[in-house]
């Protein structure tokens, strides 16, 4: 694992992997592929750009010769970059399924051609569908209801084939809600904490019942650094085991933080297909890897809320123009083999 290929690592969850991997003294180098879309940005990496160890490429997982030619230098890869948002999904599943299969697919080929490279998938506990009761082991069946969740299970079969027909040495991460700084202002927790800070109302869709486990992104990142170091070829591990709350709790945390009053919450009629309730069991990466998650629900949200209050600069922006995407250009202050452009792509 001495050299590190992280795709999508400029988003919320890669970013923080990627600062936490640079710091393992077995890692020699670390290259973060990103497209920079409205969801990648350059400024989540921060301090990562002063590890000798990073170079940044600025590319997208459907440049075939790209990849290619990244793929040939590395020894693993971990693949964060996806399409991630559910409601989006909606109107724009095309770009799902071109990011999250084909762009997965494209990834896997060129691992099989250079042979050995041990390949993590990170996916979501969305691919399982909702569950009334109990809940879901790796073993359950894949009944996703929107595009997004349909693109991500679809990429999880294609890559657990990739090990299956090819013996492409490929693990497979179910993790549950993840919540952190830096994470992009149209996801709930970010969306609701940036609209109270600033004493704007938030809505709940249906009553406030949707029950969803939350998990700290530095529990997932150790967990699926534990996968990568340890995972069997062929296996999907869950990482949850964070704190099922229902989309009201969570919200009545969140008030509580940000000291705004209960006449800050209204209701508007539920999304197509929102599943009422997701759970997945952690039992396997826990006696298998020793995967155990840390942070306190409550610890996690006020340092999660005190970013997002100190870091207006960061978020505003994206509030502002939530999709914009940015264009290609070198990090300043940094030396230029730090930033790659492809050329012609």
């Amino acid at each position: 694992m001495e050299h590190m290929l992280v795709t999508g690592g400029a988003g919320f969850i890669g970013s923080h992997f990627v600062k936490r991997i640079i710091r393992a003294e077995d890692i020699t180098t670390v290259t973060v592929l990103d497209a920079l879309t409205y969801a990648g940005r350059i400024e989540n990496l921060g301090t990562a750009f002063l590890s000798e160890k990073l170079t940044f490429v600025q590319g997208n997982i459907l440049d075939a010769e790209l990849v290619d030619e990244l793929m040939a230098t590395h020894t693993a890869v971990v693949h964060f970059a996806a399409e991630s948002h559910v409601d989006r999904s909606f109107f724009a599943a095309g770009a799902f399924l071109a990011t999250n299969v084909h762009g997965t697919h494209t990834l896997l080929d060129a691992a099989l051609r250079h042979k050995g490279r041990k390949f993590v998938h990170v996916s979501t506990d969305e691919v399982y569908g909702p569950l009334p009761e109990g809940t879901a082991t790796e073993e359950f069946p894949l009944r996703p209801s929107v595009p997004y969740a349909a693109s991500k299970a679809s990429s999880d079969l294609v890559a657990l084939s990739y090990w299956q027909t090819f013996g492409v040495p490929v693990c497979v991460t179910r993790s549950s809600n993840n919540y952190g700084p830096y994470q992009h202002p149209e996801k709930i927790i970010p969306l609701f904490l940036t609209r109270l800070q600033r004493g704007e109302p938030v809505t709940l869709h249906g009553r406030g019942e949707h029950v969803r486990n939350w998990l700290h992104v530095e529990d997932n990142c150790a967990g699926i650094e534990a996968v990568l170091r340890g995972g069997a070829p062929g296996e999907v591990y869950n990482l949850g085991g964070g704190t099922d709350l229902t989309s009201r709790e969570l919200t009545d945390h969140l008030l509580r933080i940000c000291g705004a009053p209960e006449e800050a919450v209204t209701y508007i009629p539920d999304r197509p297909a929102n599943d009422l309730r997701y759970s997945i069991d952690s039992t396997k990466a826990a006696t298998q890897l020793g995967y155990r998650p840390e942070r306190r629900l409550e610890d996690g949200l006020a340092e999660t809320a005190e970013w997002y209050r100190r870091s207006p600069d960061r978020w505003a922006p994206l509030v502002r123009n939530p999709h914009a995407a940015r264009p290609p250009r070198a990090v300043p202050d940094a030396p230029s083999a730090l930033f790659a452009v492809p050329s012609g792509r």
